[in-house]
């Protein structure tokens, strides 16, 4: 089947990453290169933009600003947390048959792959052609059927040289550390901690993921039991964890627009453990936590050149799918070799695969007390991430 012609819009939604705009630039150049698309339009934050016909053309951009924009960390074109009623999914689909819009990629998450479900289910009831999309993003990692989403091996890579420069810290001076990770109910991103702890004394000491359930006894036998061995504790917490009723050990109370919990953003968590730690195992410790929060999402140093160059061939590749038949989906990873020759193919599997749902944290990574990530999980995060430093301790220092 031959390729549609008409116009093309792209939108990103949900939490920004260090490479989101990878995959926007990755689209823009391919459709440069299609002349069965005569236009392609940037919706300014995502599906809100659409509603408010607030639209930009992005064929007019200089390949040098596409360039720069393609190495910039966080959503270009804006990004928009809103779940579309199926009201304003029939006002999308109107908006796109007035602009004569025939392919719609989205990137974003399980939120926005659900959707780009309900986009194509119009289009298909009105027997409109529009082929429809999803490029995969989250730091969470958390989506259904792909090995890896970009921008998770950028903010795993800040995450794992957070906790070595965190390490050499609390070995110049001994404390117990907290640091607080993104992970709503998918433990990926405080794993990826794991990857700082280069010899069996390096931090972090204690790992706790949302795949597990949290009790504060457990938590406290643990922080002694690390600092009667080293004199010295750092912990990677989700934000998700949770005790045995489900109930997050802390959570604001505000829910957005999909109904998730506003988890850790505050920093409270963090204080909450640090007080735990002090009314029971002494006053007198020296306490300290950090949550990373947005931190983890954009930060330009921490670019990992894999996730970025995946990035932009799920862009590129979004559209070649588009434009072999009438169909529609959502753009996945398969890996095909791992370690050193590590390398992973695109595929496409339907949209419904990927909407509302989310995936977890394999049980064969998490150690059999909860309290730790197996040294297994750095054969699947280690690619991701790109090179870390090599750093080096005095044979002859001890605390």
């Amino acid at each position: 089947m031959s390729p549609v012609k008409g116009n093309a819009l792209i939108g990103q939604s949900g939490g920004p990453t260090c490479v989101i705009n990878q995959s926007l630039v990755g689209v823009i150049e391919e459709v440069h290169k299609t002349p069965s698309i005569e236009n392609l339009y940037g919706a300014v934050h995502g599906v809100q933009g659409i509603l408010n016909e607030n639209l930009i053309d992005l064929m007019k951009e200089s390949w040098d600003t596409l360039e720069r924009v393609a190495i910039t960390p966080s959503a270009a074109l804006g990004s928009v947390r809103k779940k579309v009623t199926r009201e304003e999914c029939e006002q999308i689909f109107k908006i796109f048959q007035k602009h004569n819009i025939r392919y719609f990629y989205y990137i974003g998450g399980n939120d926005s792959a659900e959707t780009a479900n309900i986009i194509n289910e119009l289009a298909q009831e009105s027997k409109f052609e529009l082929r429809v999309f999803h490029i995969p993003k989250t730091i969470d990692n958390d989506l259904l059927e792909t090995d890896h989403c970009p921008g998770y091996g950028s903010a795993a890579r800040f995450v794992t040289l957070a906790f070595m420069g965190d390490n050499y810290d609390n070995r110049s001076l001994p404390g117990i550390k907290i640091n607080v990770v993104m992970g709503r109910h998918a433990g990926f991103l405080t794993a990826a901690s794991r990857a700082a702890r280069i010899d069996p004394d390096d931090a972090p000491h204690l790992i706790y993921v949302p795949e597990r359930v949290f009790t504060k006894e457990q938590f406290l036998d643990d922080v002694q039991k690390v600092l009667d061995r080293l004199g010295r504790a750092v912990i990677s917490v989700s934000e998700g964890i949770h005790g045995p009723s489900g109930e997050p050990v802390f959570s604001t109370g505000e829910v957005d627009s999909h109904g998730n919990v506003q988890l850790s953003g505050t920093g409270a968590l963090g204080d909450f453990l640090s007080g735990l730690i002090k009314n029971n195992l002494g006053k007198k410790l020296r306490v300290r936590s950090d949550t990373f929060g947005y931190l983890q999402r954009s930060f330009p140093g921490c670019v990992s050149e894999v996730d970025s160059y995946e990035a932009r061939m799920a862009g590129r590749n979004a559209v070649r799918y588009s434009l072999q038949e009438d169909w529609d989906g959502s753009v996945i990873f398969r890996r095909t070799a791992n370690g050193k020759d590590y390398k992973c193919v695109t595929e496409i599997v339907p949209l419904k695969k990927l909407a509302k749902n989310t995936k977890s944290l394999e049980d064969q990574y998490i150690n059999l007390a909860g309290n730790d990530i197996k040294e297994e999980y750095l054969d699947y995060v280690l690619p991701l991430m790109g090179e870390l430093p090599k750093t080096g301790k005095f044979v002859g220092y001890k605390l």
